[in-house]
């Protein structure tokens, strides 16, 4: 088995990545501090051919050294806009018949094992912050708030992380019968 090279990879360019149809997924990001951690979360997005990225709040926006530097020119391919408030964004988005899903532990969360989206239906996920979390008044507002399933001592993941393990999984049940 031979390792394959960068050029073997047979990626799109960034303009094909505009012109290819996307999934029907937006990342809003609920005042993420590190712009390590939103950069990730653009080359994520580059990766599944994510729709759109909101930065809310305190999220710093590109162009950014620091974001730069783990989005490795995903913020050339992502579409993304600022939103100030996550708050105001998440009811503009659920009025454009958006599926708001806050990506939380909760009280009566869904597990996203058991999950499933619904065909046809485009969602928003909304990431929070690495201390407090996506905000109790945003969570107020969403469809539902998924939940990981975790076993070990920590109480929760990283948001780039969170953020990879949440589309990775929406992503391939939304092609499972592709």
């Amino acid at each position: 088995m031979r390792k394959l090279k960068n050029n073997e990879l047979g990626r799109i360019s960034v303009d094909e990545f505009k012109a290819t149809k996307k999934t029907p997924i937006i990342v809003v990001l609920d005042n993420i501090r590190s712009l390590n951690n939103i950069g990730s979360v653009f080359r994520t997005s580059d990766a599944f051919l994510i729709e759109k990225i909101y930065l809310c709040g305190i999220s710093a926006t590109p162009p950014n050294k620091d974001i730069h530097k783990t989005a490795l020119g995903a913020t050339e391919s992502v579409e993304w806009e600022y939103a100030e408030d996550t708050l105001t964004l998440v009811e503009k988005l659920k009025t454009e018949n958006v599926k708001v899903l806050a990506i939380e532990q909760a009280e009566n969360s869904t597990k996203l094992d058991i999950f499933y989206p619904e065909k046809n239906t485009k969602y928003a996920i909304v990431m929070g912050n690495e201390v407090k979390g996506v905000q109790q008044e945003v969570v107020n507002v969403s469809d539902l708030c998924i939940e990981i399933p975790q076993l070990g001592t920590k109480h929760s993941l990283n948001i780039s992380v969170t953020t990879g393990v949440v589309i990775w999984d929406l992503f391939q049940k939304m092609h499972q019968n592709d």
